[in-house]
């Protein structure tokens, strides 16, 4: 992993402010990666695209103060509140997600934002970056008002194998672009580049995070956890709005670099997902090994596949597993779901900050 005391560089990302060398930027000379333009200069567009998901994210920003955990801590206190199943799905639930997005922001961070040279999609990652923050707020927000023991939560990804396995699945992505001598510009670095990407927008935020989604809204849909799941709903909106810019960045990267996808490494990342699905798969056995809130484990198999079917069709490859449809269509309606009013209370989700709202 980077340590602070190593030096950073990297050409795509140095800053030149030598205006005799200084050039105006085109907007059609600007690269996802490997880009020679000034990072610095957002405008004008070539990735608009980036921008205007940037812009959307910030209007529906949120803090998870805002969400009153009362119920909660009354249904988790009392006796007969929750079955011992649902406590389990609960704290193994929140035993992944307090860390996952830490790894997910230093992939951003320490890694991915300083090989990316268009400005608007840096732009994004540092939006992105932000809500990360935001989520492992959130988590523990809801682990303290619950007062669950903070020593087994933060450490289920050291202690817990199902989450442990997914943990190590995930880190030598990010310990590669996170190795200060790492640098695009060769068909392998780049191709290392674009894997990482593909990993942590469609495997980690894309597949990784539905299991625990699912458990939660299902939760709340029986109006258990409501608070809780009313952030995680938040959540779900915003790693979607993640997943959907990581496909576009991935697609753009593509498109301005055709050389980098072979055969070869479409079938390296056809067996990622492969293993993507086992993994979170024995996850969703290990947190509800008995049916639970009209869940199965069956359900989820299905599930996952028809995921991962969606994130390989949508970054330009065919599907992996034919035949199969989601069980879970209440899911598709939580992410979709426009200014309407939130399934546990009166909350809008997709709200938007004063700036922003029209009075129209």
């Amino acid at each position: 992993m980077l340590n602070f005391d190593d030096e950073i560089s990297s050409p795509a990302t140095e800053i030149n402010l030598d205006a005799a060398t200084a050039k105006r930027v085109k907007a059609s000379d600007k690269r996802v990666i490997n880009g020679t333009t000034d990072v610095n200069q957002l405008v004008p567009f070539q990735h608009k695209w980036a921008w205007e998901k940037y812009l959307a994210q910030c209007a529906n920003h949120w803090m998870p103060q805002e969400v009153n955990m009362q119920r909660d801590i009354e249904l988790w206190k009392s006796p007969n509140g929750l079955t011992d199943d649902e406590r389990r799905l609960v704290k193994r639930n929140l035993g992944f997600f307090v860390t996952a997005d830490s790894l997910a922001a230093n992939n951003i961070v320490l890694g991915t934002y300083r090989q990316i040279t268009s400005p608007e999609c840096r732009q994004f990652l540092l939006r992105q970056a932000f809500d990360e923050a935001i989520h492992t707020h959130a988590y523990q927000y809801i682990v303290e008002s619950l007062g669950l023991d903070e020593g087994e939560v933060f450490n289920a990804y050291n202690e817990v194998a199902s989450i442990r396995d997914k943990d190590e699945f995930l880190i030598p992505f990010i310990n590669i672009l996170t190795d200060p001598s790492f640098k695009t510009g060769t068909l392998e670095t780049d191709q290392q580049l674009l894997r990482s990407i593909i990993v942590f927008a469609c495997i980690m935020e894309g597949l990784f995070f539905y299991v625990g989604f699912v458990q939660i809204l299902a939760l709340g849909r029986q109006n258990k956890m409501t608070g809780a799941a009313e952030q995680y709903q938040y959540i779900l909106r915003d790693e979607s709005m993640h997943c959907n810019f990581g496909i576009d960045l991935i697609n753009t990267i593509k498109m301005e670099n055709p050389q980098l996808w072979t055969e070869e490494f479409k079938a390296e990342i056809y067996g990622l997902f492969k293993r993507g699905v086992e993994l979170e798969y024995a996850y969703a056995e290990d947190t509800m090994p008995r049916g639970v809130l009209g869940l199965n484990a069956s359900q989820f198999k299905e599930y996952l596949r028809f995921i991962a079917n969606r994130r390989l069709q949508q970054i330009g490859l065919e599907p992996m597993f034919p035949g199969v449809t989601n069980p879970f269509p209440w899911m598709s309606e939580m992410i979709d779901l426009k200014k309407e009013k939130n399934f546990f209370e009166t909350r809008v989700t997709e709200y938007q900050t004063g700036g922003a709202l029209s009075w129209d």
